[in-house]
């Protein structure tokens, strides 16, 4: 498996900055040199627009639904291909049943995260 580093940027419900988040820290990152590889859990147009603009690459959604959570994975680490870290922001809030942010996150058995604040939070 690709040995990469990611973040995971997840929070406890919607509203809580993940994509303000994970953008400041693609653009942070690209700043600093590095190719920076943006992921988005779930289908989510707006979001993966931010991404791309911070990140300079086409980015990417992850969506098992969608795809099927077997792909989840794969799909993660192709759309990574060239880069020097990734930047996986999750969807909803991380307790509205298991984020799926973290299959990616895991793909290679190195996975970090951030959280970002308890804003807007109803069952936690």
């Amino acid at each position: 498996m690709v040995a990469l580093p990611r973040l995971v940027i997840a929070a406890p419900a919607s509203g809580c900055g993940k994509t303000t988040v994970a953008c400041g820290l693609m653009a942070a990152l690209r700043a600093r040199g590095l190719a920076v590889s943006g992921h988005k859990v779930g289908p989510d147009y707006i979001d993966p627009g931010y991404h791309a603009l911070a990140s300079g690459r086409p980015p990417r959604n992850l969506d098992p639904f969608l795809c099927g959570a077997d792909l989840i994975a794969p799909l993660f680490l192709h759309g990574a291909a060239g880069a020097q870290v990734a930047v996986v922001e999750g969807v909803m809030g991380l307790f509205d049943g298991v984020d799926p942010a973290l299959g990616p996150a895991a793909a290679g058995g190195q996975a970090s995260s951030a959280a970002a604040g308890g804003r807007a939070s109803k069952d936690t």
